[in-house]
């Protein structure tokens, strides 16, 4: 895979936690303006736009590390 091809998906994947943040920002700001609990929603806005950004990275990584394939039960160290 050549350089830009790799460059391309980090940039995705800059994007992708920006635009989650920046959204759970915006929603926070709104549901304050209507409820009037200035700070509670723009933080909460922003740990769940944090969250939801770093999960959807991680399972975006998910075929780098493992490769192609989808990691089994046993490579995640679960028991079935």
């Amino acid at each position: 895979m050549s350089w830009w091809v790799v460059a391309l998906r980090l940039t995705g994947l800059g994007w992708y936690i920006a635009f989650c943040v920046v959204a759970g920002i915006a929603l926070g700001i709104g549901m304050d303006r209507l409820t009037g609990l200035s700070p509670l929603f723009a933080i909460v806005g922003v740990i769940l736009g944090s969250v939801v950004a770093f999960w959807g990275v991680y399972r975006m990584i998910l075929p780098v590390l493992y490769g192609s394939r989808k990691p089994d039960a046993a490579e995640q160290g679960r028991d079935e």
